[in-house]
């Protein structure tokens, strides 16, 4: 490969980094309102019905219970979110797959513009990702019973 081809592709990559961080910003900040009701309502409310279960009265055994049954909401929530989070970068990594795909039989079969066509796949897969963070997000909200006009504190 000679220094003008290192160049071009070490540049190509360099962008596509840039891509794949637009997708982790607008993921961020599509998908905070969903972390902070997790991390800061939910946590609460888990801290403050365990203190709830702190009762000299109850058995060491329906403490644990009763906390236990605290972090069921946090808990569901987390998962839930870490699931469609997980679905997210499947299919955009499947996206990718896909182009770096089409980018080595492009290579292989010695076509020309093979890096322009690399980052333009890639560019149109990472901005369909982001096309669907909105809908993600609301779709979370929904199902963690989150009112997205009003801030959770």
């Amino acid at each position: 490969m000679n220094h003008i081809a290192a160049m071009e592709e070490q540049l190509v990559s360099e962008r596509i980094k840039q891509k794949l961080n637009q997708v982790n910003l607008a993921a961020q900040t599509h998908l905070s309102p969903v972390q902070d009701h997790v991390n800061f309502t939910l946590q609460q409310a888990y801290f403050k019905c365990a203190y709830e279960c702190f009762d000299r009265r109850r058995s060491q055994q329906e403490i644990s219970n009763c906390v236990e049954n605290c972090s069921v909401p946090v808990v569901t929530a987390q998962q839930r979110v870490e699931g469609e989070m997980a679905r997210f970068q499947e299919r955009l990594s499947r996206a990718l797959m896909v182009c770096q795909d089409k980018h080595d039989v492009a290579k292989q079969q010695k076509a020309t513009n093979t890096l322009n066509n690399l980052e333009s796949c890639v560019e149109e897969a990472t901005q369909e990702s982001i096309k669907t963070l909105p809908h993600l997000a609301e779709t979370l909200k929904a199902s963690l019973s989150i009112n997205s006009s009003v801030s959770n504190n």
